[in-house]
């Protein structure tokens, strides 16, 4: 379980690499708008969880501290929570990438967005959501000027 838990990172380091490292590389931007991106963990965890699916399912179907604590209180459980992680941090910064690019926010300012996402997905996610809200230009008046009523 160890080796697998170290081997997951290499399913979405190579993405991360690309949307903070080269953000405006034409591959980037086409191998990112793939929506099987996240494909890969997503199949590892279904991979590590449907052996165990029903221990799994009556822990989260009605969740407790105690249930939760002895689920990921092991190797696997931690190995399935990380992959959990990796799956969706990586589906969450894949669009972060793609909405900052069509508001045009610079790749300067989404470099470490990006990377406090794969840290701590929802911090990275909740500023982005600032970021967003603060300075951004709208995708709709970037692709065009208002109109004025006559």
């Amino acid at each position: 379980m160890s080796t697998l838990f170290r081997l997951s990172n290499f399913l979405v380091l190579p993405f991360w690499a690309l949307m903070m490292l080269l953000p405006r590389w034409r591959w980037t931007t086409r191998i990112i708008r793939s929506p099987f991106v996240s494909a890969a963990p997503a199949t590892l965890y279904a991979a590590l969880v449907l052996p165990r699916l029903g221990e799994i399912w009556s822990a989260v179907l009605r969740p407790t501290l105690s249930g939760i604590v002895a689920l990921l209180g092991s190797p696997a459980g931690a190995t399935i929570a990380w992959v959990h992680f990796l799956a969706f941090d990586l589906f969450v910064g894949r669009w972060i990438y793609l909405d900052s690019q069509d508001r045009r926010i610079s790749a300067w300012l989404m470099a470490p967005v990006l990377f406090l996402t794969l840290m701590l997905g929802p911090a990275g996610f909740l500023f982005y959501l600032v970021v967003r809200s603060v300075g951004a230009v709208s995708p709709v008046s970037a692709k065009a000027p208002l109109q004025s009523a006559k």
